[in-house]
């Protein structure tokens, strides 16, 4: 016992000797019992220590930190519906207090009087976003001038095309990995960004996708430790650094053809390869979508029945059609019939009105039993006289078409300068304009043996 109580006062003096040492330094982060905090010998108040009472802990935030400049909000409809409501409040009155709202934060449950925040808002979102932005705050920013529609295309011109030239210099410069891009490589990706476009005349905005492009290319000429990106680098990285859109729409046409769901040669009555696209009008590839139609005998009255998942543009555009074949054919056989028409397997959806001309070309193969050229794909919009109208997507639809197989497309003739491809990819498949739904009808079926029936459908052409 006298052994241990010895240890235990040599233990205390080593520690006063200790105690006694002097601090020549500079003290940092010591929390008092009060929650305040000495850093470099100077006394900070409200430092949020373990100590510091939950109202003294109050930390200012972005409305706050804009005050008498700019707060910038992405993706602005992501916010709540009550924190839109709190903007406008801050917008309206240009103070608010300052709350711990978040059961996390160390301030919950305070708040302080009201401080300042008058702000310059502005935000940004998508088409969409506009639904889902709180009307009343919408009303705060609406109006000419406010509220601006970014385009996401400029004209394809010497002096935008040297800006393409620019951003590749740029994403090679912030990469700091990749080598430089050769002359040939360049014209690649302002080819790419013209099909990206997807209107003749215009160079695509879309710079997300394109400075992808540019690294996947770069990272393929690192591995073949290429001084220079060559234009088989982009073609090359074009095929393995593919949209998670243009992968659905390789496994699409795969399982498709797997199970002959799209057929690419002979003739079939009542069945035709449309085509359409999947994803947004920011990053879409294209399908091929098979149609068929059947015709029954009718009840008292005609219907036009359309399956597959179709949305109330597609639906819409269905019922026009059925305006051309009472204009071809006359009300009396119409009336004799039911015509369904089915777009097969689009579990996905359907949207739009591209696919009215092979709508009406499948009905009308039905109806007179006239057989499809398989060999042949389709896309166009219709008009209820007959004329066939532009769509988009056309480069992604034809390239579809070529991956699935098809030997040729009928476009809209309007879409013509749209398409954008390379020498060898136009070499792959015949690209057919159409004016109007009878040059369609005229390219599209097999009139052998029902040439009759094709002299009286075009005395309706004009």
């Amino acid at each position: 016992m006298i052994k241990k109580m010895k240890q235990y006062q040599l233990k205390t003096e080593k520690i006063k000797k200790i105690e006694k040492v002097p601090y020549s330094g500079y003290l940092y982060n010591l929390t008092t019992e009060s929650g305040n905090l000495f850093a470099n010998d100077i006394l900070v108040k409200n430092s949020g220590g373990l100590g510091t009472p939950a109202h003294e802990r109050i930390i200012p935030g972005m409305i706050h930190r804009a005050n008498d400049g700019v707060l910038f909000i992405d993706e602005i409809a992501t916010l709540q519906p009550t924190t839109q409501q709190e903007l406008l409040t801050a917008m309206q009155e240009k103070k608010y207090s300052i709350t711990g709202q978040s059961e996390r934060s160390s301030g919950a449950m305070t708040r302080t009087e009201a401080c300042p925040c008058d702000f310059v808002l502005v935000a940004s979102g998508n088409v969409e976003t506009v639904n889902k932005i709180h009307p009343a705050l919408r009303s705060r920013i609406r109006g000419y001038g406010y509220e601006v529609y970014m385009n996401n295309t400029m004209d394809d011109n010497e002096e935008n095309r040297n800006k393409i030239e620019q951003f590749i210099a740029q994403e090679v410069s912030k990469d700091q990995k990749i080598p430089h891009f050769s002359k040939d490589a360049v014209e690649e990706i302002i080819n790419q960004a013209k099909k990206m476009a997807g209107t003749s005349g215009k160079l695509t905005l879309r710079l997300r996708e394109l400075g992808g492009l540019v690294r996947s290319a770069g990272d393929l000429a690192n591995e073949e430790k290429a001084t220079l990106v060559e234009t088989k680098h982009i073609i090359a990285a074009m095929k393995i650094a593919r949209p998670l859109e243009q992968q659905m729409a390789d496994k699409y046409i795969e399982n498709k053809k797997k199970y002959e769901v799209i057929i690419t040669s002979g003739q079939k009555v009542g069945r035709v390869n449309g085509l359409a696209v999947i994803g947004s009008n920011v990053a879409y590839s294209g399908i091929v979508l098979p149609i068929e139609s059947e015709i029954t005998k009718g009840g008292k009255k005609a219907e036009f029945i359309a399956t597959g998942k179709l949305g109330q543009i597609a639906k819409e555009a269905v019922k026009n059609v059925s305006a051309i074949v009472l204009k071809l054919f006359g009300e009396d056989i119409i009336s004799k019939y039911d015509i369904f028409i089915q777009f097969i397997q689009t579990y996905e959806g359907v949207e739009g009105d591209s696919a009215s001309i092979a709508v009406a070309t499948a009905i009308i193969s039905a109806l007179k039993q006239v057989p499809v050229k398989q060999e042949v794909a389709m896309t166009g919009s219709l008009s209820i006289r007959g004329e066939v109208l532009a769509i988009g997507g056309v480069t992604a639809k034809i390239e579809a078409a070529i991956e699935a197989g098809i030997k040729n497309v009928i476009i809209p003739k309007a879409n013509e300068k749209d398409v954008i491809l390379s020498k060898e990819t136009h070499k792959k498949i015949n690209i057919i304009p159409a004016a109007d739904i009878y040059e369609v009808l005229e390219k599209a079926l097999e009139w052998k043996g029902k040439e009759n029936i094709l002299r009286q459908i075009k005395q309706h052409q004009k």
